[in-house]
């Protein structure tokens, strides 16, 4: 890229704000037919031994009186979105937890997708079969009833799909392995329930 002026910085001035609080405003809910952890899937493709036995629909209904049935224009042209979540009944969170799969000790939160996070903030990738006004129909929910929506963006598969990429811990691991659900006396499923240790 060539540029004919010099450089700007337009960030110093506002690394303060990396620190301050961040308020964010539900656009929608998840109407999902899971209404607890047992049974839900653990991500939306993973659906052996899970309630129904394969991935369920669901519905992410926008709120009314904000224009967002504008902001779903187009939307239905694609196949699959994001859906950004808050993961709204989970309180605390751990910095070591124990995966119900693979490694039987525990790793960095962040080398997980456990729902216990300093910021309890979910994504789903979603198959779309619909959109209907500002409810959007949906394929392959992993994500419990009632849940909050902070926003859905289209799955664009170059730029969001990288095969390749190393997937640490999980590497060999076979995606369809069930859960490992060891009983609350030897530390419990720490990927569903903050860590008691």
């Amino acid at each position: 890229m060539r540029r004919e002026k010099p450089d700007q910085n337009h960030t110093d001035e506002h690394l303060h704000a990396a620190f301050e609080p961040v308020v964010m405003r539900p656009i929608g809910i998840v109407r999902s037919p899971y209404t607890e952890r047992f049974g839900t899937p653990r991500q939306p493709s993973i659906t052996s031994e899970v309630k129904g036995g394969g991935a369920l629909q669901g519905t992410i209904e926008l709120i009314a009186g904000h224009n967002l049935d504008q902001a779903l224009r187009e939307l239905a042209s694609f196949e699959r979105i994001w859906c950004l979540f808050v993961f709204h009944l989970n309180h605390g969170w751990n910095p070591m937890v124990r995966p119900p799969r693979g490694p039987r000790h525990k790793v960095g939160l962040f080398s997980t997708r456990a729902p216990h996070r300093p910021n309890p903030i979910g994504l789903s990738c979603l198959r779309l079969l619909r959109v209907e006004g500002r409810v959007l129909h949906v394929l392959g929910l992993d994500i419990l009833d009632g849940s909050p929506v902070l926003d859905i963006k289209p799955y664009v598969p170059y730029a969001d799909a990288f095969p390749g990429a190393r997937a640490g811990w999980l590497t060999g691991l076979d995606p369809y392995e069930p859960d490992h659900h060891p009983s609350r006396g030897t530390g419990g499923d720490d990927s569903a329930d903050p860590d008691p240790d």
